[in-house]
This record gives structure tokens, C-alpha cells and sequence, in this order.
């Protein structure tokens, strides 16, 4: 069943718990820090479950019509369709939504192409399999929260204590679940989600059984809270003065657990800490979900390249050789990782059960350019703005006083544009690259992976390095020490 954004904005009024410092937030969809983004995504739901939108953004499989991003490839064509639908998500909302519903799809979209992970010891593939049938079946928005908080990188100091860790764990088990403690990191979107998988995409020690707990759940279970980070969206004194903030703050929460009691049914793993991190990284998982997220930066820097020469239009610096030559150096930059994720699909890997996967190592590589780039791409932009975001006024609310509004058109205005459409520009390409949002998505683009040696570690352990050393081996073994000097 494909949803409605109101029958999305009605699912994710559950009754909830969600803090921003000490106040309560009663409805997410009509507080202003998160009422814009929940929007947002009716919006996109709307767009979803339109007509003309139905073969790009969804599949039919046995009589049912799922989400395009539930769907399990068997083919090249099916890869691209899945392309395709990533694209389109993307593209529209501009690359800036990190936890879009068809991110953490692909995680357990990908846990099921390889269910037999679950068939050791703490696996519950029948639970998972139950779990992915809900997902698509009810077209649910579901979000992660995998890694611990960084308090619980060092157990033995709260432990010598006498202090409880705060990593999430299991406390007790019952006849009808497990009870949890504790608390996750980072729930991007979780105030506005359907659903949350918990786990551990960060290798446990083996004698942490209890943390090694995997499961999916709803947002509203009796002791869960989320704790939200300040939010932006609600500061902002108009869509015009923060196009980005206004509409795509997704907001980012600690994920708290006080005596949680999770159903069995929704548990995937327990008291199996290699376990609960191989389900993501030896199955297809971990290259699903990260192939949507270079299709998301991908759509991202095309939207900052083409701010950028904007920009150089607007400050009549466009036709300087120096600059066409930055904006050349950005447009290959763009056109080189395009060809990055289209080599992910053109050099597909066949695997079990007759799927097929995206280019592990070229996907990896794709996420490692992204994170080693951002900064510098935007520091380009900045250097092509200069000082010219600093020399509009504080707000667009100056065209209300008639006589502000005569002054500021007539003294911004400039051979290369009116005053409120630079205006217009340059907040936007602020918003982008300059603001409070544009600092979090900084840091969301370095660590959304991992941390950096986390992400070269995958590039490590994917390359063919036999078949890289064997290339100078080969040429090595084509000759050898003269004769003559051996005879010596």
C-alpha cells in the first residue's frame, strides 16, 4: 500500500516522547522546530502515490504495489529502477534529506537477499523477514540509530564506579521481550520516522553479549524518549531569509531507552556481538543503503555547482578566466563521481539466491570521495560568494517599509540583477554553505559512514589487492639478474 503524506502526518502522531531541552513536544507535525520537515515528507509521499509517478517510484510483486526502494534487484534493469527512484527522491528535495525513506530501506531491504546470516546462534531470521513484510506492506519511514554513545567507548570507567554504561543493552528478558537501558546514536529524523532500527554497524567486544541487541520498533514503546538537538528550523524568520533550514531540517536525536520492554517478534538479533555488525556489512545492506546515499550527494553537488555559477552571474565575475576556471575544475568534479555510481550498476556483482548487487569497492570508493571533498567544494563556493552574502540586510522583511523597500531596490540593484532576486540567491547559497543547518550537514557529510579510518577500512578490506600486487609481480617475473653478473 503506497500512503498519502496525510496518511503519513496521521502515523507519526503515536503519542511519542520527544525533548528538546526540557520541553515536551506534544505533536511533531505541529511544532514549529518540526512541522515544515514533516511536510516535506507528505509532500514527497503525495508525489509517491501519484499516478504519473507510480511505475518510477514503486514495484508490483504478487498482486501488491510496494515502494520502489523495497525492492529486491535480480537484474541490471532492476538496479537501474532502484537508481532511478533514488534520483528522483533526491533531485527533488535538492541531495539535503540524509534519512529520505528510501535510505534506511535499503538496509533491511538487503538484510533479506542473505537471510541465512540469521541462522547462527542470537538470529532470528523469521522475525526479520515478518519485519521487511511490514516495512513495504505499510509503507513505513523508518530511520537507525547503530552506533553507541561515545561515553560508552570506555565501559571500564563507569563499571569501576559502580555506574551504570550508557550503551544501549538488555537488562532482562521476559516471556514477551527484552527489556532495554541505555541509549543510541544518532536517530537522524527520528521526531518525524515511523520506525527505528537499533544495532551496531561499530564491532562490539565478544563479552558485550547484551549489547549486541538488533531490532526494529516504533517510536511510541512506553520509556523510549528522544532527545533532540537544538533545532534550526524553528529560528528561522522565513522560508525566503532559509529556503534549506525551513524546509529540510531534519532534526537529529539520542535515541534513550528506560526500561524498555521490545516485543520478541521485532527482535533480529541478541547475544551475538560479531553477529549483530555482519548483518550489515556481509550482506548486501551496507552497499544498498550507501549506493542511495552517493546518489543522494551526487544530486547534492549538482545543486551546489549550479549555485555556484549563479553566484559568478550575480557578481559579474562569471567570464574571468580564473573563475570558469574553478567553475570548469567543479564540473568535472561533478561529471567525474556521476560516472562513479554509474559504474556501480555497470559493473554489478551477481550473488546468492539470484540477485544482484551495486559495485561494492566502487560504491565504497564513491562514499570516500564524497567525504574528503564536501568541505573543500564548499570552501569554493565560499571563496566565490566573497563578502557578498555580509552586504544584504538582515531580513527580506525591508521590503514591507515602503520607503526601506525604494532604498534597498535602488541601491542593490545592480547591472547583473534586481535587488531581491540577488538577495534571494545569495541567502540561499548562505543557507548552503554559511548557516547553522550548513555546519550540521558538514559534519553529517565527514561521519554519516563512520568516522574517516572507519571508511578507508572499507575501501581496505574491498580492494583486490592480490590482483593489484600481482600486475608488478608479473612484470617481475619477465626478467631476472644477468647472466653475466651471476658468473662472476
Amino acid at each position: 500500500m503506497l500512503r498519502t503524506g496525510e496518511q503519513y502526518l496521521a502515523s507519526i502522531r503515536d503519542g511519542r516522547v520527544i525533548y528538546i531541552g526540557d520541553e515536551r513536544v506534544e505533536d511533531a507535525t505541529e511544532h514549529p522546530a518540526f512541522r515544515d520537515i514533516a511536510r516535506t515528507y507528505a509532500e514527497l509521499y503525495d508525489l509517491k502515490a501519484a499516478p504519473e509517478n507510480r511505475d518510477l517510484l514503486s514495484y508490483e510483486e504478487d498482486g501488491e504495489r510496494y515502494s520502489m526502494y523495497y525492492l529486491r534487484p535480480r537484474s541490471k534493469e532492476d538496479l537501474e529502477r532502484r537508481t532511478r527512484a533514488h534520483t528522483f527522491i533526491n533531485r527533488w528535495s535538492y541531495g539535503l534529506l540524509g534519512r529520505s525513506p528510501d535510505a534506511v530501506a535499503g538496509n533491511l531491504t538487503g538484510i533479506t537477499m542473505k537471510p541465512e546470516i540469521l541462522d547462527e546462534d542470537g538470529g532470528h531470521r523469521e522475525n526479520l523477514l515478518a519485519i521487511y513484510e511490514h516495512l513495504r506492506r505499510d509503507d513505513i519511514f523508518s530511520t537507525y540509530a547503530i552506533v553507541p554513545p561515545q561515553g560508552a567507548r570506555n565501559p571500564e570507567f563507569y563499571e569501576s564506579r559502580g555506574l551504570d554504561v550508557p550503551a544501549l543493552r538488555v537488562t532482562d528478558k521476559t516471556e514477551h521481550g527484552v527489556v532495554l537501558n541505555g541509549m543510541k546514536m544518532l536517530a537522524t529524523g527520528a521526531a518525524i520516522a515511523n520506525e527505528v532500527t537499533i544495532g551496531n554497524i561499530l564491532p562490539i567486544a565478544p563479552d558485550r553479549l547484551a549489547e549486541s541487541i538488533t531490532c526494529v520498533i516504533p517510536f511510541n514503546l512506553p520509556g523510549l524518549t528522544l532527545w533532540s538537538r537544538p533545532p534550526m528550523a524553528d529560528k528561522a524568520t522565513s522560508r525566503f531569509d532559509a529556503p534549506i533550514t525551513t524546509r529540510f531540517d531534519e532534526g537529529d536525536c539520542m535515541v534513550v531507552f528506560n526500561d524498555v520492554e521490545v516485543p520478541w517478534k521485532k527482535v533480529i538479533v541478541h547475544d551475538n556481538p560479531a553477529l549483530s555488525r555482519n548483518i550489515f556489512i556481509q550482506t548486501p545492506s551496507h552497499v544498498m543503503s550507501n549506493h542511495q546515499c552517493c546518489v543522494r550527494f551526487r544530486e547534492k553537488l549538482r545543486f551546489v555547482v549550479g549555485i555556484a555559477s549563479l553566484i559568478t552571474k550575480a557578481t559579474g565575475a562569471h567570464e574571468i578566466p580564473a573563475v570558469r576556471e574553478t567553475l570548469a575544475r567543479l564540473a568535472a568534479m561533478e561529471a567525474g563521481f556521476a560516472a562513479m555510481i554509474d559504474a556501480q550498476i555497470h559493473a554489478y556483482h551477481e550473488i546468492e539466491h539470484g540477485y544482484v548487487l551495486f559495485n561494492r569497492r566502487y560504491m565504497y570508493a564513491a562514499i570516500h570521495w564524497a567525504m574528503e571533498n564536501h568541505s573543500q567544494i564548499l570552501d569554493i563556493v565560499r571563496e566565490l560568494m566573497g563578502g557578498g552574502m555580509f552586504q544584504f540586510p538582515a531580513s527580506i522583511s525591508v521590503v514591507r517599509d515602503p520607503e526601506l523597500r525604494k532604498l534597498f531596490e535602488t541601491y542593490w540593484t545592480t547591472s547583473e540583477g534586481g535587488a531581491v532576486e540577488r538577495m534571494k540567491l545569495f541567502k540561499l547559497a548562505w543557507d548552503l554553505i554559511g548557516s547553522e543547518h550548513a555546519s550540521r550537514a558538514s559534519s553529517y557529510e565527514k561521519f554519516f559512514v563512520g568516522p574517516a579510518f572507519s571508511v578507508r577500512n572499507y575501501n581496505f578490506i574491498n580492494a583486490p589487492w592480490d590482483e593489484l600486487e600481482g600486475i608488478a609481480q608479473d612484470l617481475m617475473a619477465s626478467y631476472d639478474v644477468p647472466e653475466e653478473y651471476l658468473t662472476t
